[in-house]
């Protein structure tokens, strides 16, 4: 019995690029996987390190289905998360994993209304992917390791069940400063290729790269007022670590204005600039970025360069 429930069923919610990476990392481990709702799809196809993989999915638009699942990936945007609270209330209880992958700082706070006994497991996503139809997904790796969760009794548990299948999760100790410090990232990469509709090469630009710039070490002194533990010098770190991501990758919120989705902006900036105003702390370049990025419409107004173009399929 203890084998066969290492290998239970895994509920994904939010089957997209990320969703289906770390779905694939469980299926490859043994673990059956039940997409919950969206487009239905039979199987998952996924691109890895240059090899293609793929195994048989169960879809279901019925909460009830999953029900007594012990683990579960949250993977749809953060401003998506009320539309599947229902799917959260039915996984919901003592001994459930909830793994959320989604950006930002505030995944705790997101979830709580919906979760009120499992065991919340707030995950920092370094994967680059990119879904380019449903159930089909390509991963990149940008860094070293491809998740980091909290350092805890529940959280290695889960991490245990996707390193089984070859994915790189580390436990963290001080897991607020990495949480802040892919912030930093996100809140320059994400709404720069929004608003030049590039992909992430825009930031070798040296114009771009100096607002990216500017745009994180205003946000150090927030994340530092929060209690992480980041320099301008981790600022400056990440901006070379963002000019390295290999050619061809998009950010997520580049892809949602490919495809005409809302953007993931008040998740990032926004939680900025509430913690900016929760320690009395000014930061003018993210206001203005988000002013900016929520004017954004994503739907292909005006003149689209080469490089931002959608990949065809």
């Amino acid at each position: 019995m203890q084998q066969e429930a290492s290998r239970g069923p895994v509920a994904v919610i939010g089957a997209g690029a990320i969703g289906l990476s770390i779905a694939s990392a469980l299926a490859r481990a043994g673990h059956p996987i039940t997409v919950c709702g969206g487009r239905p799809f039979d199987q998952m196809v996924v691109t890895d390190r240059g090899a293609t993989s793929s195994w048989p999915v169960r879809h279901t638009v019925n909460p009830d289905d999953v029900a007594g699942y012990d683990t579960v990936v949250l993977a749809v945007k953060a401003h998506q998360t009320d539309a599947v609270g229902d799917w959260l209330r039915a996984v919901d209880g003592p001994g459930v994993d909830v793994l959320v992958a989604q950006n930002g700082v505030e995944q705790r706070e997101r979830v709580a209304p919906y979760l009120a006994g499992a065991h919340v497991v707030p995950t920092v996503v370094y994967l680059n992917a990119e879904r380019s139809e449903p159930g089909r997904v390509t991963v990149r790796r940008v860094v070293h390791g491809d998740l980091a969760v909290p350092d805890d009794p529940g959280s290695r548990i889960l991490a245990a069940r996707i390193e089984a299948g070859g994915m790189h999760v580390e436990l963290d100790a001080d897991f607020t400063t990495t949480l802040w410090n892919k912030l930093l990232m996100n809140i320059t990469a994400n709404p720069l290729t929004a608003l030049t509709r590039r992909r992430t090469a825009v930031l070798r630009d040296e114009g771009v790269g100096q607002v990216a710039l500017q745009i994180m070490i205003e946000a150090v002194a927030v994340a530092r007022a929060e209690g992480a533990r980041l320099t301008d010098e981790d600022a400056l770190a990440d901006l070379k670590a963002l000019r390295k991501v290999p050619d061809g990758a998009p950010t997520s919120m580049l892809q949602d204005c490919w495809a005409g989705r809302p953007l993931e902006y008040d998740a990032l900036t926004g939680a900025v600039l509430r913690a900016a105003e929760r320690h009395g702390i000014d930061a003018p370049i993210n206001r203005l970025i988000y002013s900016l990025v929520a004017a954004v419409r994503p739907d292909h107004e005006g003149p689209v360069s080469q490089d931002s173009a959608p990949p065809r399929t």
